[in-house]
Formats: C-alpha cells, structure tokens, sequence
C-alpha cells in the first residue's frame, strides 16, 4: 500500500449537519494536505434507516462545498458477498460464533451477574452463546474478543503506522494524530460484538474494516464519537489480516442541550445558502482561521494550514495508562503560528 488514501464515509439516513462536515471538511484536507487521494463511501449498510434518495443529496451537498471525490462512490449495501467472505473467515479461525441472545436475555443474564447497563447505556455482551447454542436458535453472529492474541494471523501495518499495538489478550492501543494515546479492553468495556445481525443486515464494524481494506484507505479522519469503535477494528484487522490505518478523530458539534448533534437527536441538514460559511463555521472549530475569498481560495488556504496541525508522524508510544474521558471541548485545536 502506498501513497496517503483518505475517505468520508456518510450514511444516508438523513443529509448532512453541521458535524457532518467538520468530518467531512477534515478528511478532505487531511488528504490533500498530504497529497493524497480522497473518497467517498456511502455507508448505507443499515438498510432499515436510510432514506431513499438520501445519498445522492448527500453528494449533491459535498460538491456544493467544493468536496469532489477522485474516485466514484462505492456503496455498501452492494458488497454484502464481501462481508459474508470475512466473517466466513472468522468463522474458520474460531473467532466468530452464533449468538441465540435476544436484548432481554443479555439484560436478564447481566442483572444475574449483579452487573448493569454500562458504557453510556449499552450492554455489555456477557459470552453467553460462546460455548454454543445449547439447542436454541442462532439469531446474530458474534465477534470473540477474549482471544486477540492467540488466534489472530499476522497482520500488516503500514510503514508510517507505529501507533498501533495489543497487549495482553484483548488490550488494544493506539495512538490517535489528535487526541494521542488510546486504549480499551474490548472483552471487558464492550464484549463480544455483533458482526451481522438478527435482521440480517452486517454490523459497521465489519463491513468498515473490509471497505477499508479493499479501498486502500491508509488515514481514517473522522468524528471524535467513533474514537469508542477503534479498538474493536483494530482487533477485527488483525484477526482478518488487513492492514491497520492511521487514525485522528476530529473535535464533535454540540447542541444546545450539550449533546453531540446527530441525525438522530434532529440536526438540522446543512444551509447551503452560502457554502462558505457554513464552510468557515466547520473550519472554526477545527481550529482553522476564517476563510476569505471564494470557496476553492479558502480551501486551498485551509489545507496548507492544515498540513502544519497535523503532520503524518508523531513520537513513538508512551506506556499504556488509563485515559479519563475526554469531551470535545478539551480537545480544541489550537492554530499554530507559522
């Protein structure tokens, strides 16, 4: 793999917001202030919540900010056979399994372990089904995050890429281009999670990890709210012997209720009145000066600057130590002076 290939990955549940483009203004300039290449992947894997003509809105709104793709999109919901492939593969190294569990039994078998709802509400899959179905039915397949180590393939990392390491059997880190060192115990804070589900439909964590791999993406610039999934696909890369990118998770827009804005808690789609600002609005809070001029004049400008925030390099890992929280609002970019 060589050369920088960068990608923004909307799904078409809904257009654009104001978060929408931080991410998307960010992995455009990541990408064209390191001389790369720069896609577009309409994550649409969840078919049961996108909305029918979403996508190409979407795109219509990328090109109105002067964001053009170098190459054509690629949509997941047509690359079904390829997910089927890698889990098939995790299946054969025993790093997959069937899961009966309907939410109320992992409730039910929580609550008989003393044990709640963690992680900002979601359940922490127990292992139930690891040993087998016992004569239920399978409704989902699983992800074994208590064997990393022991069972994964050797898997390669891109030259640049020295952010990445396991330890133990499900500790990953990894260092973040922006929020620096990372970890997470997989089996303990999320547990085996699920790589197609009872519907029928695969999970984002594998179908992105495959398109990733298959799209040479090397550099994942996207919002601080996916920065809990990078364990999991760092783990899914080494079990299925892909390479691992690097990654930097940009600074999230909060409501007014101080809640992260999403599709989901009714964000507003984007007003492209005026491009350039709703551009400079984006760029504000990457840490980016006001834009001048005409929408291309401002880019241009953005991705030299850009090219100063975030050089590809960063020093070598630091002990691993445990993290604090962290909201969007500590982690502010601060321009640098040139």
């Amino acid at each position: 793999m060589t050369g920088y290939r960068g990608r923004f990955a909307p799904s078409p549940t809904g257009p654009l917001h104001a978060g929408s483009l931080v991410a998307a203004l960010a992995s455009w300039l990541d990408a064209r202030a390191h001389g790369g290449r720069w896609l577009v992947r309409i994550e649409d894997v969840d078919t049961p919540r996108c909305v029918p003509g979403t996508d190409q809105f979407i795109l219509q709104q990328l090109s109105a900010c002067g964001l053009q793709p170098d190459e054509p999109p690629v949509w997941q919901s047509q690359r079904s056979a390829h997910y089927q492939q890698a889990l098939d593969q995790l299946l054969t190294n025993g790093l997959a399994y069937p899961c009966a569990c309907s939410r109320k039994d992992i409730e039910t078998a929580l609550s008989r372990q003393g044990l709640g709802r963690e992680r900002h509400g979601e359940l922490i899959y127990p292992g139930t089904c690891r040993t087998g179905l016992h004569g239920k039915t399978g409704r989902a397949w699983r992800m074994r995050t208590d064997s990393y180590v022991s069972n994964r393939p050797p898997a390669p990392v891109l030259p640049a890429q020295i952010a990445i390491e396991i330890v133990a059997n499900s500790i990953i880190r990894w260092r973040d281009r922006r929020l620096g060192p990372q970890q997470q115990d997989v089996s303990a804070e999320v547990g085996d999670f699920v790589l197609r589900r009872a519907d029928g439909c695969f999970a984002y964590q594998l179908a992105v990890v495959v398109d990733d791999a298959a799209q040479g993406v090397t550099d994942v610039v996207r919002g601080e709210d996916l920065v809990d999934n990078t364990a999991r696909q760092i783990g899914l890369q080494q079990c299925l012997g892909l390479p691992t990118p690097r990654y930097l998770h940009t600074p999230l827009v909060l409501g007014e209720d101080g809640e992260k804005l999403s599709k989901q808690n009714g964000a507003r789609r984007l007003d492209l009145s005026d491009p350039l600002a709703a551009l400079n609005t984006a760029a504000g809070l990457l840490g980016l000066p006001v834009g001048s001029g005409c929408v291309a004049e401002a880019l241009a400008a953005w991705v030299v600057a850009w090219g100063f925030l975030f050089p590809l390099t960063f020093p070598p890992l630091t002990p691993p130590t445990p993290l604090p929280p962290r909201r969007a609002e500590e982690g502010s970019l601060i321009w640098p002076r040139l």
